[in-house]
């Protein structure tokens, strides 16, 4: 079985769950923190919609330089609101899974090298990048998003199976 075709269901289900969770945070409080060394809840969910663009970087690019010695690094978008937070994420994911469609075994066997500043911090094959790097990394700030909302007393949704939201009586 072809590499990408393990990856994508994952990939979509991550992103069902992950837009469900966007769809969640409110407008009004996008500059909210629920500690100071934490970010706010803006730059969190702007994180949270940017990382399927990972991606779409690993699946074209032989590497990324986080930190590059000359020449501007990526700066993250600042969306105002939910609906500029759900654009970013939408484009996002409709790359990356055409990045990811597109990639045949060997590219997804290819290294990839993520580096600061010219010196290298990894280098990995794309398909483990993109489970450790994309996929978990999502999963991972998704659920302290998750906890943000918490936190602000907005529902929840359910990612694996019902929230304490969702629950119903039986």
């Amino acid at each position: 079985m072809p590499i990408k075709d393990l990856l994508l269901p994952e990939f979509d289900m991550e992103m069902d769950n992950t837009r469900r969770t966007l769809e969640r945070v409110p407008d009004d409080k996008f500059g909210w923190k629920p500690h100071e060394k934490s970010g706010t809840l803006g730059w969190m969910a702007s994180h949270v919609a940017t990382l399927p663009y990972w991606a779409t970087i690993t699946m074209q690019q032989d590497s990324l330089d986080i930190a590059p010695a000359e020449g501007p690094s990526f700066v993250l978008p600042k969306p105002a609101n939910r609906k500029e937070l759900l654009e970013i994420f939408d484009k996002n994911r409709a790359e990356a899974r055409a990045a990811l469609a597109a990639g045949d075994d060997a590219t997804y066997a290819r290294p990839w090298a993520l580096l600061m500043g010219g010196k290298q911090l990894f280098s990995e094959p794309r398909s483990a990048v993109l489970r450790r790097m994309v996929f978990n990394h999502i999963i991972h700030h998704r659920g302290q998003l998750t906890l943000y909302l918490r936190l602000l007393n907005v529902p929840v949704p359910g990612l694996y199976g019902p929230s304490a939201d969702e629950q119903t009586s039986f």
